[in-house]
């Protein structure tokens, strides 16, 4: 696309796009920006960028080079639309998160035709803030927001952040706790809350989902099958899958609190004889250097134990096919001979372990220092037998082209009993509603 009337911003300017249909729900169109193809404007656009707002973008900062050519470039679009329309066009454009602001103030600056909406689902702050574990909530109004985002070497995002909720006509947030969070570190109160939706009757048909759940349950029990081989000796009948998952921040997504919970519910149901077994999966990303030696092997003995059970259960199958055919009724006793036992006995042999089940699905790279695993340890949930809570930590987002847990998340979610989300700083809360709508 190119600029064609001489009273548009950039005249002469080009840039790449491509336009299509989103493959969501209603199927909308779309017009993605191709940052890359103008990254030579970079360095002319942040000279601008400091002469006319006084921020400065840092040229390590990759993110927020990205963010400075995504604004240039939204508004340069806007621009070309708003001057080439044939009539005056009622334009209304809704601008999220700090990535994306910059284009709003950008469209302020040149007076463009257009109606702004700046929407914030988490400021940037307060993930910092939290992340580094603050009391957060109850010093909101004590922090001194300038030299908080300087300490972060974020100062250049958070000026971008505030830039966007100053300018916009309406600035709104998610939650009324992040409308608190905002008016105090961005200083501009909420015009509205927009809490998230959920499409209610998308979730609406209980007995197709109730099959998605046994279908995706028995899915996870294979796993577990193979992952507790040797050491199954709970009932997975009366097993229940609990999990946490997201950005692995230790205790801003309460990853912690949920550890000791289990602790202590592992306690409770040791004390009563409780037959209940509770599999808690911890599903957060890691730096790790591929699978678990011990995790592979018990998915290929699981393989083979069902390809033994099916190759003996084919044999069966045919003797007794030919008892019948001769119209007798089968010697029980006789259908399976001395090779049958030998092929059954070399699999339940393979099922031997020497070791616990493993904790972790993957080789950690930190495997002393990681949060997750050090806790583990301090409560002392090692996935032995006596215990009726189980763990297990995949510290990798699910697909379904993994060869341990071949399994999509949303496949994953409809499979599990529970998941629990015990966030310390949660201001857009959009996960735990789209699980529980699941």
């Amino acid at each position: 696309l190119c600029g064609k009337k001489n009273n548009s911003p950039f005249s002469s300017f080009c840039l790449q796009v491509y336009f299509g249909r989103w493959l969501i729900e209603g199927s909308p169109y779309v017009v993605l920006i191709d940052v890359g193809f103008t990254a030579w404007s970079l360095d002319s656009w942040k000279s601008e960028l400091w002469e006319l707002c006084d921020i400065g973008v840092p040229w390590f900062d990759r993110e927020a080079n990205d963010a400075v050519l995504f604004g240039f470039l939204t508004a340069w679009l806007l621009g070309e639309y708003a001057a080439q329309s044939e009539e005056p066009p009622h334009i209304v454009a809704h601008f999220h998160e700090w990535l994306a602001g910059l284009g709003l103030v950008l469209c302020r600056h040149r007076q463009l035709p257009i109606a702004t909406i700046f929407t914030t689902h988490a400021t940037l702050l307060g993930r910092y803030l939290c992340a580094g574990n603050v009391d957060f909530y109850n010093n909101l109004a004590e922090f001194n927001v300038d030299k908080e985002a300087g300490d972060r070497q974020i100062y250049h995002r958070y000026c971008l952040e505030r830039a966007a909720a100053h300018c916009a006509h309406v600035f709104t947030t998610v939650s009324q706790i992040t409308a608190i969070e905002a008016e105090h570190l961005l200083k501009r109160k909420p015009d509205i809350v927009t809490p998230n939706g959920l499409n209610v009757k998308k979730f609406s048909a209980v007995h197709e989902f109730q099959n998605l759940h046994a279908q995706s349950k028995n899915r996870i029990q294979e796993f577990v099958r193979g992952h507790f081989y040797g050491h199954l000796d709970f009932n997975l009948d009366k097993c229940l899958f609990l999990f946490i998952a997201g950005r692995y921040e230790f205790s801003n997504k309460g990853a912690d609190i949920f550890l000791e919970a289990l602790a202590r519910l592992n306690y409770l149901l040791r004390v009563n004889h409780s037959d209940v077994t509770v599999i808690a999966f911890f599903i957060m990303p890691a730096r790790t250097n591929n699978f678990n030696v011990e995790t592979l092997k018990g998915q290929a003995v699981r393989k083979q134990l069902w390809d033994t059970a099916q190759t003996v259960k084919e044999r069966f199958g045919k003797k007794l096919y030919e008892s019948l055919l001769v119209g007798q009724l089968p010697d029980v006793s006789k259908m399976l001979d001395k090779e049958d036992f030998t092929i059954m006995k070399r699999a339940i042999f393979a099922t031997q372990r020497q070791c616990q089940p493993p904790v972790c699905t993957h080789n950690m790279l930190e495997d002393s220092s990681d949060p997750i695993l050090n806790c583990v340890r301090r409560i002392g949930l090692f996935n032995s037998s006596a215990d009726r809570v189980k763990i297990i930590f995949h510290p990798e987002f699910l697909s379904s082209t993994s060869p341990l847990l071949p399994m999509d998340y949303e496949e994953f979610v409809r499979g599990c009993h529970l998941g629990v989300f015990p966030s310390y700083y949660e201001p857009w809360g959009y996960t735990p509603g789209t699980t529980r709508a699941h």
